[in-house]
Formats: structure tokens, C-alpha cells, sequence
């Protein structure tokens, strides 16, 4: 389960703040798990719920959304203030030994905002330059319900290893792939034997509960915190197609998806796995903050690839007129039955969010409790 030799690694501290761009000398690399979604994401409900140690930063800075901010002048009765999460020096256990022992470190939980199976975790230590921990390790556990810290803490939580001990630099993306077929509730983020943590970032893939599911009958089977994903899309220059299925409402122009504009006859779109096979009957297309920049018309289709379908794309909403900033709601004359949607936008431009209403079908629901159990869950 340790992270595999192709990852970049990066040790060691990060020269002094000299001036200018904080992030010039950042050290990061392409990971090849950050297409996935954020499982740890504030937007889908995650949060850091304890920490043994807080002295210094916030342990939810760790889950902010956007890079680390860093204010050279910025100091508090406490010292220097830092845009992440940081613990007070450990010191040993008197003057003959005072040095942390192998064993000192501090930790974090955090309660994933969906669970699922885990790709890929980035411990970013941004602007902890000479203050990052030696070397982090990071375990995963699955405990079902809202469970408190003392009972994530108790001795039957069973907790897997998905980050072994490892040392870190300071000021850079640390990342790790992780290679563990289960599905995860929460995790346990250790710095070893202290130091600073700027962000925490979880890549990997929704699995949701079919029972619950099961029991909501019409919900998204699109919508990200279901199991939806967003495969791809034909352009992704000012944000991700996977925007669009976030939950919520857009709340600013960039929390929706938006292409560079065309020069050409052609037109933009997006393509997307549904949480297993489903009866769509309804569907919403919002174009909310997109005013001067949302797409022009659009159209939605649905194939099923499956063992009962054949794979062929079946439109489900013709091309239809958009307005800017606006909510568009569609009841379909008959319900849709695919594992996969399309939606494509007239010329170009953006949406803010796609939702697809419906209810899972035999064979999906059958499918879905498969993998659930298959998963540990």
C-alpha cells in the first residue's frame, strides 16, 4: 500500500521566505491520481473533527478550499500565524533525553465528505519551510453513522494503513498513491514527531450506501456525492467539468464549468458515469452566475452499457434554448434507463450544474450492493 516509486518524492527543508512570490520555489509535480474527485472536499461535507494538538494553526485549515495563503507579516500572541494546521515543538522526556522519542507524534481525524476507495493523498506542506513534520503516515478506518473522536478513537476501530511512515519536504505537495480496494468513512492523519501541515487533499472514488439510496427512491443518480463522475469533457480551460455535479447550488461564475470560446462550428460538452444503471424521468440544467458566458442551447442523452443495453447514445432532451443565470427544469415523457449521460452545450460557454432525477433499476441496485460488499462496507 505504500506509494509507488513513480511518484515524485520531495525531503528536506525549503529555502528561508526571501521576497516576493511565496510560491516561487514550491516544490509539486503532476500526480496522475488528481482526476479523481476530493473525497476529504468541504463542499461535500468533510471536515477535521479532532486534533491531540492545535497550538499554533487550526486544524481546519487543513480542508480550505484553494493553495495556502502566506503573510510574512502576519504574527498573533501565539507567534507566527500560518494557513494550515501546526502543533507546538515536542520536547523529550527531561534533560538528559530532550528529543522526542521514534514513537511522539501528533494527529488528525478527519471524516471524508464521501466515502469511498481511496486513489491517491497529497499532504501539502506550502510556506512550512523549516517547520513540516520528518515524515507523515496516514490510516483509514470505516465506521458507519457520525461516530464521535473517543469512538474512532477506541481500541475495536479497526485501521488500515494507507501511508506508511514516510519522510516529507518542506514547502511542497507531497504525494502518495494508494493502492487499497476498500471503502473508507474517515482518516487518521499523523505528523511524525510534529511540525505543520498546510492542506490535505483525498483523490478517489464515491461509493455510496445502497440502502440509503435505496430508501431516498428518486434522488440525483448523477450528482457527485451519489457515485456520479464526470469521465470527460471536451474542454476544461477555466474550470472542471466535475463543478458541475458538486452539491448545492453555483455559488460564484467559477463554481460551474466553462469553456474558452469557439472560433469554430463545433460545440462543447461533458460526459459522465451515473452512480449504476437508472431510470432518469427528470433533469435540471443551471446556469446560475453564467450571464454573459453561458451556453447558448442544449441537449442531453443518455446510453446504457450494460448487460441489457447496447451502448448507443439516445437523445432524451433535444437542443433547447438556455437563458443566462437561470434554473431550467425538464420532466421527460418517459423514464430514461442508461449508466451513462452526455450533456452537450451550443456553442460554447457553461453550465453551472447538471441533475439527473430518477431511481436505480433492478440490475443496478443489484450491481451497486455488489461492489458495496465487495468494498468491506
Amino acid at each position: 500500500m505504500a506509494a509507488s516509486s513513480e511518484i515524485p518524492r520531495f525531503t528536506g527543508d525549503a529555502s528561508p521566505f526571501g521576497g516576493g512570490d511565496p510560491y516561487a520555489d514550491y516544490r509539486t509535480a503532476d500526480f496522475p491520481f488528481t482526476r479523481y474527485v476530493d473525497l476529504a472536499a468541504r463542499t461535500l461535507g468533510a471536515g477535521v473533527i479532532a486534533a491531540n494538538d492545535e497550538f499554533f494553526a487550526q486544524r481546519e485549515n487543513l480542508l480550505v478550499a484553494g493553495p495556502a495563503e502566506f503573510d510574512p507579516e502576519h504574527f498573533g500572541h501565539k507567534g507566527k500565524i500560518m494557513d494550515g494546521w501546526e502543533t507546538r515543538r515536542r520536547r523529550g522526556t527531561g534533560a538528559d533525553h530532550p528529543w522526542p522519542t521514534a514513537d511522539d507524534h501528533d494527529w488528525a481525524l478527519v471524516r471524508l465528505g464521501a466515502p469511498g476507495v481511496i486513489r491517491g493523498i497529497v499532504v501539502d506542506t506550502a510556506h512550512f519551510r523549516g517547520n513540516y513534520p520528518q515524515a507523515v503516515s496516514v490510516e483509514a478506518a470505516t465506521v458507519a453513522g457520525a461516530p464521535t473522536p473517543d469512538e474512532l478513537l477506541a481500541p475495536d476501530v479497526k485501521w488500515t494503513t494507507l501511508v506508511p511512515r514516510t519522510a516529507v519536504g518542506g514547502h511542497a505537495a507531497n504525494g502518495f498513491e494508494v493502492d487499497a480496494e476498500q471503502r473508507f468513512t474517515h482518516l487518521r492523519v499523523n505528523q511524525h514527531p510534529d511540525g505543520g501541515i498546510a492542506r490535505l487533499r483525498v483523490y478517489g472514488e464515491v461509493v455510496p450506501d445502497p440502502e440509503w439510496l435505496a430508501t431516498l427512491g428518486t434522488f440525483d443518480v448523477v450528482a457527485l456525492a451519489n457515485g456520479g463522475r464526470a469521465e470527460d469533457a471536451s474542454n476544461l480551460f477555466y474550470s472542471p467539468a466535475s463543478n458541475t455535479i458538486q452539491p448545492g447550488y453555483s455559488r460564484k461564475m467559477d463554481d460551474g464549468w466553462e469553456t474558452r470560446r469557439r472560433r469554430d462550428n463545433g460545440n462543447d460538452w461533458i460526459s459522465y458515469r451515473l452512480v449504476a444503471q437508472a431510470q432518469i424521468r427528470a433533469l435540471e440544467i443551471d446556469t446560475a452566475y453564467l450571464k454573459g458566458n453561458s451556453a447558448g442551447w442544449a441537449s442531453v442523452s443518455v446510453r446504457d452499457v450494460s448487460e441489457s443495453g447496447d451502448g448507443d447514445w439516445v437523445e432524451v432532451l433535444p437542443r433547447t434554448r438556455l437563458q443566462p443565470d437561470t434554473n431550467h427544469r425538464f420532466v421527460l415523457d418517459a423514464p430514461a434507463v442508461g449508466t451513462h449521460a452526455r450533456v452537450d452545450i451550443f456553442p460554447d460557454g457553461g453550465i453551472s450544474r447538471l441533475r439527473l432525477f430518477g431511481s436505480l433499476t433492478d440490475q443496478g441496485a443489484s450491481q451497486l450492493a455488489a461492489q458495496y460488499a465487495e468494498l468491506g462496507a
